[in-house]
């Protein structure tokens, strides 16, 4: 199963929406350096959002670009949320990711997107993975389940 790496973004906070940047460097278990959300230990140091998944928003009316719903990265190509915990990503440019949660509990009082849209993706369909092998993602790379 192969896919491709739409977009690649970060933030320098929690509780927000990423920026889209050219590249960004995936550091072993620790995440995205630079990302609010990156760091030792945890089990969710980067996360995946399907293109696929943000059309469902579009189509309830809600206007989403990459890296609104807090996804490092965004994926066409492949169902992220039918992947099992333990699943490895390969990337073109050599890192490697291992899923280790589908959906995620949401804030109290729901995120920002939630408040405004009435519901969320990332909840039921994002996906978070540990870096197993570091090295630097690009928009355009390939994301292979081997």
């Amino acid at each position: 199963m192969k896919g491709r790496i739409v977009a690649v973004c970060t933030s320098r906070e929690k509780g927000t929406r990423k920026t889209p940047v050219e590249s960004a460097r995936l550091v072993k278990d620790f995440g995205i350096a630079g990302d609010a959300h990156g760091g030792p230990g945890t089990e969710r140091q980067v996360s995946l959002l399907s293109v696929e998944s943000v059309e469902k928003m579009k189509v309830r009316g809600f206007s989403a670009g990459a890296g609104d719903f807090a996804e490092n990265l965004a994926v066409e190509g492949i169902d992220l949320p039918a992947l099992p915990v333990g699943t490895t990503l390969r990337l073109s440019g050599g890192p490697v990711l291992q899923v280790t949660a589908v959906g995620k509990r949401c804030h109290d009082r729901g995120c920002a997107i939630r408040r405004l849209a009435g519901t969320c993706i990332m909840p039921r369909e994002g996906v978070f993975a540990r870096v197993v092998e570091g090295g630097i993602v690009r928009a355009g790379d390939t994301l292979s389940v081997p």
